[in-house]
């Protein structure tokens, strides 16, 4: 029986068409529909090429680099390997889907969000007497445009280097090239919660000692942490970022008893501070908590996929190709994030 995949004529054009990606492009010549109830019911269109191609990318018995380039047509599957490569490396052990409230798609550069920050008064829970005035939620556009972070690392080997070398160990440098790439959005998400995205929204700063917080400066407790807990009313503290203060979150006495012992080993479950969940960056600064109700602080803004320089890697080029991933971020209520500088012991301390 002849399947449609196998006719399908491929060039670089498929890379370039607006709004598109490669996939998507592929999808339209050969949709995945057909294929229900076949053997092939379950692949996408391009894990359908590989399949015309004979081109196997995972396991042991996986296929040297050199098989892209058998043919020409093949040859123009390898930039989409290399971005899904990368993508994967940028999906392990992502955090930002834990950061953010929602996640925007653009087609160009430039883009303004909307915020909408009631006023005390306004988040008074007041009952609405009949024929008396609704209370009003403003929505608005920000004054500034969200600002976008091409983030990426260039591919620098010589065809040569790598032909033989097996797809599954090659994809290993590309997922690392994702992980990397990913933590670059992390940091910049971080640098938003706590500076702002220009719209003066930077997050209210808390230290620990400070009369608003309880303790000593230096001193990280199961009290300050209540006590910045506190601050985030009428939102939740869900999410926690910290950086080389996780030894002290961990090191809580509240946090490592007995009863929190047991569950642990009984569940995998680890106790965290007032249930929220508890996510570890570099990028954070040290001896800082940054605290935020994950569902209403932050936007993720991008641009599309990763983005690949198709031309050179079809060509062979490989000494100077880029792999870049276009990202930003906009805060959607300024309170719903905050920061707990836990300080430094003063010298008399």
């Amino acid at each position: 029986m002849a399947y449609q995949f196998e006719t399908v004529k491929l060039e670089k054009g498929m890379y370039s068409e607006a709004g598109s990606s490669f996939t998507k492009v592929l999808e339209k010549c050969d949709p995945s529909e057909q294929y229900r109830g076949t053997s092939l019911e379950g692949l996408d269109a391009f894990q359908r090429q590989l399949k015309r191609f004979d081109i196997k990318v995972k396991g042991a018995e996986s296929d040297v680099v050199s098989k892209f380039f058998a043919t020409w047509e093949s040859a123009v599957l390898f930039p989409e390997y290399v971005a899904r490569a990368v993508r994967q490396g940028m999906e392990e052990n992502d955090i930002l889907p834990l950061m953010t409230a929602a996640e925007t798609t653009i087609t160009g550069m430039d883009y303004r969000s909307i915020a909408s920050e009631p006023s005390d008064e306004g988040k008074k829970l007041k009952m609405v007497a009949e024929g008396a005035e609704i209370p009003q939620t403003k929505v608005r556009s920000q004054e500034n445009l969200v600002k976008l972070h091409k983030r990426g690392r260039m591919l620098v080997a010589s065809y040569e280097a790598i032909q033989f070398q097996r797809l599954d160990l090659f994809s290993v440098t590309l997922r690392q090239i994702g992980a990397y790439i990913n933590r670059m959005h992390v940091a910049d998400a971080i640098d938003v919660i706590t500076k702002g995205d220009g719209n003066h929204n930077a997050a209210q700063v808390f230290t620990i000692g400070d009369g608003v917080i309880s303790g000593t400066a230096g001193t990280l407790s199961y009290e300050a942490l209540v006590d910045f807990w506190s601050q985030f009313d009428p939102y939740t503290l869900n999410t926690l970022l910290v950086g080389d203060a996780m030894a002290k979150v961990l090191k809580l006495k509240e946090l490592r008893d007995a009863p929190a012992g047991l569950d642990f080993q009984g569940t995998g479950r680890m106790v965290t501070p007032m249930g929220a969940t508890v996510l570890r960056s570099s990028a954070v600064p040290s001896n800082t908590i940054l605290g935020l109700d994950k569902n209403y602080a932050l936007e993720l803004v991008r641009t599309g996929e990763v983005l690949v320089e198709y031309d050179k890697l079809i060509d062979r080029q490989l000494e100077r190709a880029a792999v870049t991933s276009i990202s930003g971020f906009s805060k959607i209520f300024r309170e719903a994030s905050k920061v707990l500088q836990i300080g430094t012991v003063s010298a008399g301390g």
